[in-house]
């Protein structure tokens, strides 16, 4: 009665959250709309023959319940369900109108055989494995050109395991690129709720070529020093919305792709309508909220408000390079707090590798109308490296209310850049205290949530 009870609840909410178009809201979150009907049929992990044992390898049972399941996706879709339990498994792809959800004690575990995790084809954007040449590992729980599909549960587990690929990439021992913990591909609908994500091999969720995902009241755990474990990367993904999430992991909290050098560029998909609200976390070599490095079919319409940072290596970082091309602007970052980070602000046009030698390095990123605001630092070792590339037209950047308690004595360091600063403490850098000749250069939202750029 209880699991029946806990159910219950859970369908009853995923009913006013799936199958939704997507809006920013005037206030502070991203609204719904359009309602779904219940999933109408259910079966669980075991009756496919698995046992949840930490043991025993689960791959086939859940792979034969997905493909079981594919008969109801045009009668109102389906509910896997996974009951309290250590289930080993290796990768599975999910289907079309489909809800993955976990019981409170259920844990997912990802198989340490790298055999377990099947080899793809690369990304098209990236024209290449992110680590390394060729074909990569696929995701635990991936999916590919899907509508309507949901993971979720009474805040249960997908567990990675990912020390053993952490110590391969360390070891430079692997032969592929390390694989994600989620990705979807191509897909709509998307939404990741109620759950607890920790120790991925590489990037825990990354949405690409995504639109309509939203990723809500979920927590994400890696060790600080574990290498590129970001939390969310949407990637060349639209309208996303990340809210209400606790994320400690040892690279960026959340970082907005797009995209590789020339792969990028030819791909074009940008990513845009980005939401980001009421996100806690920290980060052991990373940033709270990054955009790029790899952001060359453009990035633009990000919106990201309280944020609270704290024992973190960087605050808010815009990466890119010469060779990536594109564009990042229409940013906004605002309410933010951040106690105990070496480095609040960081925009820089010298960041990165190369996925090949056919990259062009007159290829030069348009970065404008990125806007900070309302931000409070304590114990921040360097307020801001503001730094465009030479010989590009200057990034442009707003700095508004924003008080940092600082200990180095040269606060900010700033080269190619342009913009406007109001009520900056300490002071900022020369090119920010002027008023520039074109005075739209800093960008807002109005009270309707559609962007405006904010004239001076």
């Amino acid at each position: 009665m209880r699991r029946s009870n806990t159910l219950l609840g859970l369908l009853l909410f995923l009913s006013l959250i799936c199958e939704t178009t997507w809006a920013v809201s005037g206030s502070s979150s991203c609204k719904q709309r359009k309602m779904t009907a219940l999933r109408p049929h259910s079966v669980s992990i075991t009756e496919f023959g698995a046992i949840g044992d930490g043991v025993t390898l689960n791959t086939i049972a859940f792979q034969n319940a997905i493909f079981y399941l594919r008969s109801f996706a045009d009668k109102g879709g389906a509910q896997l369900f996974v009951p309290a339990g250590k289930w080993l498994t290796g990768s599975f792809s999910l289907i079309s109108h489909l809800t993955l959800s976990l019981d409170k004690d259920a844990v997912i575990l990802g198989s340490t055989d790298s055999i377990d995790w099947p080899l793809i084809d690369p990304l098209p954007s990236y024209g290449r494995g992110r680590e390394l040449p060729g074909e990569r590992h696929q995701s635990l729980i991936h999916g590919s050109n899907l509508k309507d599909v949901v993971i979720t549960g009474d805040n249960g587990t997908i567990d990675g395991q990912g020390s053993v690929w952490w110590d391969w990439f360390n070891k430079k021992n692997l032969n592929y690129t390390r694989p994600h913990l989620v990705e979807f591909i191509n897909s709509t609908g998307v939404v990741i709720l109620n759950l607890t994500f920790s120790n991925s091999p590489f990037w825990a969720i990354h949405p690409v070529y995504c639109s309509q995902v939203h990723v809500q009241r979920v927590t994400i755990l890696a060790p600080l020093d574990s290498p590129n474990t970001d939390g969310i990367d949407p990637d060349s993904s639209t309208d996303v919305c990340i809210e209400d999430c606790y994320i400690s992991t040892g690279d960026d909290i959340i970082a907005i792709k797009s995209g590789w050098d020339e792969h990028g560029i030819s791909y074009a998909r940008p990513s845009s309508n980005i939401s980001i609200y009421r996100i806690l976390g920290r980060t052991g070599d990373g940033a709270g909220i990054a955009i790029g490095s790899e952001m060359s079919g453009g990035v633009s319409e990000v919106r990201a408000e309280g944020i609270h940072l704290f024992d973190s290596k960087h605050g808010i970082r815009i990466k890119t390079s010469a060779g990536r091309g594109g564009y990042v602007k229409n940013i906004l970052v605002s309410d933010v707090i951040m106690e105990n980070v070496d480095m609040a602000i960081m925009i820089t046009g010298q960041y990165g590798e190369h996925p090949d030698e056919q990259y062009d390095p007159n290829a030069l990123p348009l970065i404008e109308r990125i806007t900070i605001k309302d931000v409070v630092g304590t114990n921040i070792r360097l307020a801001g490296l503001l730094n465009g590339i030479e010989g590009d037209d200057p990034f442009e950047v707003c700095l508004s209310n924003i008080m940092f308690n600082v200990s180095s004595e040269l606060p900010w360091n700033c080269s190619s850049i342009t913009g406007y600063s109001d009520m900056v403490s300490p002071n900022v850098c020369e090119p920010l205290r002027r008023v520039p000749e074109d005075s739209s250069v800093c960008y807002s939202t109005d009270s309707q949530g559609s962007s405006s750029l904010l004239v001076l």
